[in-house]
């Protein structure tokens, strides 16, 4: 039996794979020649997970990989109809980014309550001039997103002393569905944008769900960008509608130099990076690589993505 094709879709620095020498063929493609390949492979690794090239690529003839993984929690960059209709197994990064936000998140809401970026700006300017923070501990937060990333953060703030609701797809157990957000968002000190980028989600932070909020709340977003619609975030942010923001994932990006968002009063700016910790890279190919191996073996997978909701579903 010959050895499967391994297509690896480029982006540096590129995976380590030395442990699958010998066991499967691997190829390379970027993003002029994926689509020439696909038909040969058996096994795709989208490893520039933030190229569209896989949905631009999958529709066209001939038989496509039998199973994708892409090293990303979202998977909205790679999913088409016809992928998402076809047998074709996709598979996420699904246990290795939620801590890694999770402290991110904490840290922005630490930072905000405490005035951080005030500080430093002081700094630099030399200035000394004594203000009051927010305590933590008895504060409210809402929590957008049920999956192991939302829950990850909704743990990390309850050990802030904070009262965390978490709001999912549908409600179940101690989840809340979304027919209760905005009662949420009306309550919450903390808004924390954890959900995947779906048709039903996309845009769900608007004008309306801002002006929802109390004067004094945060918003966060570790999410999808478009999840939010920038515009309106940047109007209740210039008109008080609500006290400060803070994204690490934006509509477009990297973010152009022009952009509004950056000189925006009461906003911080991060550059997709709350999940980004040292080796993170490695990690990632040491997931696929045993992901690989339970492919190898027809043993079944974690991290299935269920193509229709656009994620993986969770088991309580």
């Amino acid at each position: 039996m010959s050895e499967p094709t391994l297509l690896v879709l480029q982006a540096d620095p590129p995976p380590r794979l030395g442990k699958l020498t010998g066991r499967v063929r691997v190829s390379y493609a970027d993003e002029q020649s994926l689509a020439a390949q696909l038909p040969h492979a058996d096994v795709l690794l989208a490893w520039d997970f933030t190229s569209d090239a896989v949905r631009l690529a999958w529709p066209g003839d001939g038989p496509r990989p039998r199973w994708v993984h892409t090293p990303s929690a979202g998977v909205d960059r790679l999913l088409c109809p016809e992928l998402a209709e076809s047998d074709t197994v996709v598979t996420n990064a699904r246990g290795v980014f939620e801590e890694p936000i999770a402290e991110y998140v904490a840290g922005l809401v630490l930072a905000m309550a405490k005035d951080l970026p005030g500080t430093l700006e002081l700094q630099r300017q030399r200035r000394w001039r004594h203000r009051e923070g927010l305590r933590v501990a008895g504060s409210r937060a809402t929590v957008v997103g049920a999956g192991p990333i939302g829950r990850a953060v909704a743990a990390t703030l309850e050990a802030l002393g904070i009262t965390v609701a978490v709001v999912g797809r549908t409600a179940r157990g101690a989840i809340h569905g979304t027919e209760d957000l905005d009662r949420l968002l009306a309550r919450a000190d903390w808004v924390v944008c954890a959900a995947p980028l779906t048709e039903a989600t996309r845009g769900m932070f608007d004008r309306r769900r801002f002006a929802l909020m109390q004067p004094s709340a945060r918003f966060i977003n570790v999410g999808r960008g478009p999840l939010v619609v920038e515009d309106d975030l940047v109007a209740a942010l210039n008109d008080r509608v609500i006290t400060g923001a803070a994204l690490d994932v934006f509509t477009s990006e990297p973010l152009e130099p022009d952009s509004a968002l950056w000189d925006v009063p009461g906003l911080i700016v991060s550059p997709h990076m709350s999940g980004d910790t040292v080796g993170w890279r490695d990690r990632l190919g040491e997931q696929f690589v045993d992901l690989y191996d339970l492919w190898e073996a027809g043993k079944p997978f974690p991290n299935v993505v269920d193509k229709k909701r656009g994620y993986v579903p969770m088991h309580d």
